[in-house]
C-alpha cells in the first residue's frame, strides 16, 4: 500500500491562477483536500481530482485536522493541505507540522504567492527603492495575539522601511498611532489593499495621517493588507546600480 503523506500548498492570495504549477499538480493528484475555505477560492479547489475527499478547515479546531491527517496516513492517502498565500507567513502551519512529526507522517511544503507580493503587483509599486528603503517588514498589529519584545509596531516603525501589516484592518487606529509614535511622518504614503487579486479587489491610497479614516470610510474590516512605506511615493529619482552603464558586475563591464 502507498505511504500516506501531507503536502502543504500555498494557494496564493486569491486568484486561482496565482498558484504555482507544482502546487496545482499536487492539488490535482491528492486523495484528500483540506482547505481554508474562508480564504481560498472554490474555483481552485475545483482542480481536485474526481472522488477526492474535500474538507473545509475554517470551522475546524486543530484536533479535527489532526484526525484527518492521521486517518489519511493510515489509509495510505495523500492530503493536500491548502493554505492562503504562502505557508511561511501567518499560515499557522508550524503547529500542524508538529502533529505530523509526532505521528511520523511525511510532509512537503510548496510555497505560494503572499498577499504582500500580490499587493505590490496590484499597486504597480516596488517596495524597495534605492536610497529610500531596502527593507520589507511583514508583521501584524498586536491584538489577541501578543507581540514579542522588540516587535511592537512602534519598534518596527523606527526603521522607516516598507511595513506590510497583515490581519489588522480592524486595528487601523492602533496601527496609525503606533506608526506615528515610531517616527513615520504623517505624510508617509500608505495603501489599503482589500482582497487583493480577488474579483472584488479594492485599492485605496492615503497617507499615514488619514489611514484609520480611510479604513473606516471604506468600511474595510478584514481581508486587507495595510502598507506604510516611503516607497509608495511617486517620482523617486534614485536608480538601481544594476543597469547603470558605469557599473561593472559579473555579466557586464561598465563604461569608464
Amino acid at each position: 500500500m502507498a505511504q500516506g503523506r501531507v503536502v502543504f500548498i500555498g494557494a496564493g492570495p486569491g486568484d486561482p491562477d496565482l498558484i504555482t504549477v507544482k502546487g496545482r499538480k499536487a492539488l490535482a493528484s491528492a486523495d484528500v483536500v483540506l482547505f481554508t475555505d474562508s480564504l481560498v477560492s472554490e474555483d481552485l479547489v475545483a482542480a481536485a481530482k474526481p472522488g477526492a475527499e474535500i474538507h473545509r478547515s475554517a470551522g475546524m479546531d486543530l484536533e479535527a485536522q489532526e484526525a484527518i491527517f492521521v486517518a489519511a496516513f493510515q489509509a495510505g492517502k495523500t492530503v493536500a493541505r491548502v493554505h492562503t498565500g504562502d505557508p511561511s507567513v501567518f499560515g499557522a502551519t508550524q503547529e500542524q507540522v508538529e502533529i505530523l512529526k509526532r505521528h511520523g507522517i511525511p510532509f512537503e511544503v510548496i510555497p505560494g504567492v503572499s498577499s504582500f507580493q500580490a499587493a505590490s503587483a496590484a499597486l504597480k509599486k516596488e517596495f524597495t527603492i534605492p536610497e529610500v528603503t531596502q527593507t520589507v517588514i511583514l508583521t501584524r498589529a498586536e491584538g489577541r495575539t501578543p507581540m514579542p519584545d522588540g516587535e511592537k509596531m512602534a519598534d518596527l516603525a523606527r526603521h522607516q522601511a516598507t511595513l506590510c501589516i497583515y490581519l489588522s484592518a480592524g486595528l487601523a487606529k492602533k496601527v496609525q498611532a503606533e506608526c506615528l509614535q515610531g517616527g513615520y511622518p504623517p505624510e508617509t504614503p500608505c495603501a489599503v489593499v482589500y482582497k487583493v487579486s480577488w474579483p472584488d479587489e479594492k485599492l485605496y491610497s492615503c497617507t499615514l495621517a488619514t489611514l484609520a479614516e480611510t479604513v473606516a470610510k471604506e468600511k474595510v474590516e478584514k481581508h486587507a493588507l495595510l502598507i506604510v512605506s516611503p516607497a509608495l511615493k511617486d517620482g523617486h529619482k534614485t536608480k538601481s546600480k544594476l543597469y547603470d552603464k558605469t557599473f561593472t558586475h559579473g555579466y557586464r563591464k561598465g563604461e569608464s
